[in-house]
């Protein structure tokens, strides 16, 4: 008699560590060492008061295993602690519990750098950015020095830096109202396009304006940049358009932020006075743009100077966007015609510019679909603002960890992987876990292998960690 429909029995191993279906997880542990980040975290990231009981380094790196493999909570590391095998792989007899973790994301939390914040904004403003306590800034170092290592093994020479914000959506007492009507946190990242890094973030409560302080992450952003670097372009949505960032931008004497010319384009917010001018635009200064099913877009230049333009400084270019609904349909609004417009510093054609500014759509915001929906970052984990920053900063620590590991490790036709496709192609293989001449040996399925490149990976990651050890 069999116990199911397929003709298999299910019996228990005599051993559980014996197997495992997770024998290529461990080379997320590998990615790290690889890059030596286990150093990183001992030197800057300091919480512990004993030397008893976990280390920084075996709670960050199961908190990166966690995020790595699908897990969306700190209670999530029950699954992994549930795998035996996969223990004795990674060479731990345990991982830390969900309650050693949760106290350790609250070590980043200091309820006096919020009443700072809060005694710091102005009488008539309600948002306040806290500053970051030694730990998370050590969490913000320990990013940089993971991207300045990875980019030394390509020399990249071209920085396009994307900045956006996300919402998180949260139900805690603690989460503030966010302009979409829910509740929740803003968080904002710089993305480096070329390498498929994360560079800087910066956490805030959900009632924070999108355009509130941004020049502070973008300088960050351009700081994290390794020297090799020699072409810098920055992109971003009406949230930038603020007078101090385009003057920083545009500068190329600028403080705090690379010399030379910064290539950038931003969207405009639509003025009454830049309204009036797109309108003004005669039609015949309209070129095709775009054909939608429902929709048709023109785009032409117009000249506009935002604020208090200083006089010597470099004019700014600003491309306008006329989209047409067809059919009679109309937009929310209620007028079948609506102006949209972006300012750049660049020069070259007017369409060509707006294309490469709405290619932000397939990089930072595909950044923040894959890390909400892939990398936990969608569910803070509790109502403290600095814990709930640490885990939103592990998680972009952990898309950047797997992004090393397919630039360093993988094979190529894996380089755009997804986390859940890694998850299914590297991570889940099944193992057999053995004992040979004094060595541990998992076996896994040749084909399986062959996929997943898992030997080849190891090896890479074995001969990097060693480069950069011995220097």
């Amino acid at each position: 008699m069999t116990q199911g429909i397929l003709p298999f029995v299910v019996e228990l191993a005599e051993r559980s560590d014996a197997m495992t279906g997770r024998a290529g997880l461990p080379l997320v542990i590998e990615t790290m060492r690889g890059l030596a980040l286990d150093q990183v975290i001992s030197e800057h990231v300091r919480l512990r008061e004993r030397a008893s009981g976990y280390s920084e380094v075996e709670k960050i790196e199961a908190l990166v295993l966690l995020m790595a493999s699908g897990g969306e909570c700190v209670d999530d590391i029950r699954v992994l602690q549930a795998d035996p095998g996969l223990l004795r792989l990674l060479d731990r007899e345990r991982l830390p519990s969900p309650d050693a973790l949760l106290n350790f994301l609250y070590a980043f939390h200091d309820p006096q750098l919020i009443k700072q914040a809060q005694e710091g904004r102005a009488p008539d403003t309600l948002a306040y950015i806290p500053g970051e306590n030694a730990a998370l800034a050590g969490l913000g170092r320990l990013n940089l020095e993971l991207v300045r290592r990875v980019a030394a093994q390509g020399q990249g020479r071209r920085a396009t830096l994307d900045h956006d914000a996300t919402i998180q959506e949260s139900h805690k007492k603690e989460a503030l109202a966010h302009y979409k009507g829910g509740r929740g946190y803003q968080p904002a990242a710089i993305y480096w396009v070329e390498q498929d890094l994360v560079l800087a973030d910066e956490y805030r409560d959900g009632n924070v304006p999108a355009g509130m302080s941004n020049l502070p992450i973008i300088k960050r952003g351009f700081q994290a940049l390794p020297a090799t670097v020699m072409e810098y372009y920055f992109r971003s949505d009406s949230a930038c358009y603020d007078e101090a960032v385009l003057k920083w931008l545009a500068d190329p004497k600028r403080t705090q932020g690379p010399a030379g010319p910064i290539g950038f384009t931003i969207s405009a917010d639509m003025s009454p006075e830049l309204k009036a001018l797109c309108k003004a635009v005669p039609e015949q200064a309209w070129r095709p743009f775009e054909d939608r099913p429902e929709e048709t877009v023109h785009c032409a230049d117009v000249e506009f100077t935002p604020g208090k333009w200083p006089k010597d400084a470099q004019p700014l270019r600003y491309l306008a966007l006329r989209i047409t609904k067809t059919q009679g349909r109309l937009f929310e609004e209620g007028a079948a015609i609506k102006h949209l417009a972006v300012v750049t510093n660049r020069e070259g054609d007017t369409a060509e510019l707006i294309r490469w500014h709405w290619q932000k759509a397939g990089t930072i915001e595909l950044l923040h679909d894959v890390t909400k929906n892939e990398v936990a970052a969608a569910v803070p984990p509790c109502g403290r603002f600095g814990a709930n920053a640490a885990w939103y900063r592990l998680s972009l620590l952990t898309y950047n960890v797997l992004s090393a590991m397919k630039s360093l490790a993988l094979p190529p036709d894996l380089s755009s992987a997804r986390p859940k496709r890694l998850r299914f192609s590297v991570f889940t293989l099944a193992g057999r876990i053995v004992s040979h001449a004094g060595r541990l040996v998992v076996r896994v399925g040749a084909e399986a292998e062959a996929l997943a490149g898992l030997i080849a990976a190891r090896l890479r990651l074995a001969q990097l960690r060693s480069s950069l050890t011995s220097t």
